[in-house]
């Protein structure tokens, strides 16, 4: 089952999204809806560090969260931060394909080599950092992990409506997922 619904029009956005700024997101991102002026910040968005993924939105349009993954595991202050004094009330979650955090055992050797080569580090600090982090920040299957922690943060943020979405990096295009 492709769980992926890509967005070539404002219908094919799922109903409660729409006007809402999750469909702003999608609109702004996939069909070139003409930018509109902010002066704060109508969502948080939480995305990958990867440098392949570029958001087309206004500036002001939402407070972004980059870390490995899209992982927010340990970015709940910062969360309640754009919650409770930026007043948002949609929070996007958008994973991608190819992520560099998936199947991270893959590269360990990589991951120690380079800190040792590049960053000066000895190779058993450097073992010992990817032996204590890499199991925090290994996502599995990107799709199952944006579901996992949008239904996380649901729990966290009744409130909130947390959205799950997936980057295409190959189209640079923002799909919804259906749960």
């Amino acid at each position: 089952m492709n769980r992926l619904i890509r967005i070539t029009k404002p219908e094919d956005i799922f109903p409660p999204y729409r006007n809402t700024p999750i469909s702003m997101l999608l609109e702004y991102h996939n069909l070139n809806r003409e930018f509109e002026t902010y002066s704060q910040a109508q969502m948080l968005i939480s995305m990958c560090m990867d440098n392949r993924k570029h958001l087309n939105i206004p500036d002001n349009f939402a407070f972004i969260l980059r870390s490995g993954g899209g992982n927010l595991t340990y970015s709940e202050f910062k969360v309640s931060f754009a919650v409770a004094i930026g007043n948002v009330k949609y929070i996007a979650i958008i994973a991608h394909n190819k992520c560099g955090m998936v199947n991270l055992v893959s590269k360990k050797t990589q991951f120690i080599d380079g800190l040792v080569e590049k960053a000066g580090w000895s190779r058993e600090k450097a073992e010992e950092h990817f032996k204590h982090y890499a199991p925090m920040f290994e996502i599995g299957n990107e799709i199952d992990f944006v579901l996992s922690e949008a239904k996380r943060l649901r729990t966290v943020y009744p409130q909130i409506t947390v959205v799950p979405m997936y980057y295409k990096v190959e189209d640079n295009h923002l799909y919804l997922i259906t749960e």
